[in-house]
């Protein structure tokens, strides 16, 4: 069964975050308050990660590290080996929730037997205290929990924002206890500029990114925006403390028209999104 290990509502994306800058964006982001750090092995950012840690000062204890092992680790006989690495990378001795970050590669479906049961052993060994996916459809998910057993994923990562709102597979995450953390929670900026979003940021005297943000924080999700630029790292933080009205929630969910922004070909087969 999962833990009772909570994973901060807002966390500090760290794709793209790399070598002095990357460390600086995210050595910023620990000073500034974000107490979650989400990498993964195909981003090449665990280092930088655990450089930043260091220099924060923090204690080990009062960050949470995300990280996601990569299609070619995610076969029985390299998984444990490989996580192992990213957390010598790093720098501790265990992480607190590991992903499998795609279920499918451009060569076809990965053994989910093979990585799963070898994921499940890494939790066992102590390695990462939780355990989740990554880009799984409910099919996925429901493969998943015959080799796992229910209640044994603690998160699911996917991409989810006011345009494609993956309420279908929210649902099943939540009523699975199942939390969902959303990827690109902006969509790619694309908010701003957004009538619906544009009014109701301008009631609550704040920016359509942070209103893009709260929408998916106010219902109990997880969110992990990124940026190397200060300013914005601040902006994202700060919708933690928006609170919006049900004629909010309401308005945004309308705007959902199934846009997503990362959809390669050789990508799953994705649940069926409202037209």
């Amino acid at each position: 069964m999962t833990s009772s290990l909570t994973i901060p509502a807002i966390g500090f994306g760290t794709f793209d975050r790399r070598d002095n800058a990357g460390i600086d964006a995210i050595t910023y982001a620990l000073e500034l308050g974000y107490r979650h750090l989400d990498t993964a092995q195909s981003y090449e950012t665990e280092g930088e990660c655990g450089e930043a840690l260091r220099r924060s000062g923090l204690e080990r204890a009062d960050v949470f590290l995300t990280t996601k092992i990569s299609a070619a680790n995610s076969v029985a006989g390299k998984l444990v080996q490989s996580l192992e690495q990213s957390a010598e990378n790093l720098g501790v001795d265990a992480i607190d929730l590991t992903l499998i970050h795609w279920p499918v590669t451009p060569a076809g479906r990965l053994d989910m037997p093979g990585y799963l049961t070898e994921l499940a052993e890494a939790q066992a060994r102590g390695l990462t205290r939780l355990i989740g996916v990554s880009n799984f459809t409910i099919a996925d998910l429901e493969e998943a929990k015959t080799i796992l057993g229910p209640g044994v994923l603690a998160n699911h990562q996917f991409e989810r924002h006011p345009y494609l709102q993956n309420q279908k597979l929210v649902n099943y995450c939540l009523q699975n206890g199942i939390a969902v953390t959303c990827y690109l929670p902006l969509a790619r900026g694309r908010c701003a500029g957004d009538p619906v979003i544009e009014q109701i940021a301008a009631r609550h005297a704040v920016t359509p990114h942070q209103i893009a943000l709260a929408y998916s924080l106010n219902q109990g999700l997880i969110v992990i925006p990124t940026s190397s630029k200060h300013e914005r790292i601040k902006e994202n933080f700060e919708a933690a403390s928006i609170v919006l009205t049900p004629d909010d929630l309401a308005a945004i969910a309308a705007l959902d028209r199934a846009e997503r922004q990362i959809n390669p070909a050789w990508g799953p087969t994705w649940d069926q999104q409202p037209a």
